[in-house]
């Protein structure tokens, strides 16, 4: 009778640190929960700011475009501001933050900026559909184990995640809730029209 008990546990503990990573961001404390799971940010933050100083060039984010299944790379974006999207379609603030995020991506992107998303943890059909019914402009990776979130260097433990990365892609500001349109289009400024330390 001690093994299946075993087992039980083993298993249950498997699912328990799934849910840490795929927990969905919906309030403005410093935990996101999905029932029973939780994900509590560095030092209590949500929203984390890197001086200019401190930043540290992202690692190799590369994946599959989600509709054309064409590598993304982000040295295709060479001196752009990239503002990166973590988002699932199982996820309902990620529903609701696309709107925003249209937004803020058409108000940026003559300053020199693009928005990238990544699909993290979801059925790529269902991914597929809804970017497609949404009608989002700009392109998203599939990245169903997390590769290229890794290759950020940042703290990413819920969905929806949105990082800045300044124009020598180094991530500038973490975003680990849903954002606002005035919040996100006031961090994607203050980035792309940062001057280098001299």
């Amino acid at each position: 009778m001690r093994r299946p008990h075993r087992v039980w546990v083993a298993a249950l503990a498997v699912i328990a640190s799934v849910g840490l990573v795929t927990a969905c961001s919906t309030g403005d404390d410093a935990v996101a929960q999905n029932q029973s799971n939780q994900f509590v940010s560095p030092d209590g933050k949500l929203v984390i700011a890197y001086p200019q100083s401190d930043r540290k060039t992202a690692g190799d984010v590369t994946a599959p475009d989600l509709l054309t299944g064409e590598d993304i790379d982000l040295a295709e974006f060479k001196d752009q501001v990239v503002v990166i999207n973590v988002w699932a379609s199982w996820c309902a603030p990620c529903r609701k933050e696309f709107t925003e995020l249209e937004a803020v991506y058409q108000k940026t992107k003559n300053e020199g900026v693009t928005f990238l998303g990544i699909d993290f943890r979801d059925s790529k059909s269902n991914a597929q559909d809804f970017f497609s019914d949404n009608k989002v402009s700009y392109r998203s990776m599939y990245d169903y184990g997390g590769a290229s979130l890794a290759a950020l260097g940042v703290p990413v433990g819920a969905v929806p995640t949105t990082v800045v990365l300044d124009r020598q892609h180094r991530p500038a500001k973490v975003f680990l809730k849903a954002i606002t349109e005035k919040e996100l289009t006031a961090a994607v400024l203050d980035v792309a029209n940062e001057q280098p330390p001299r």
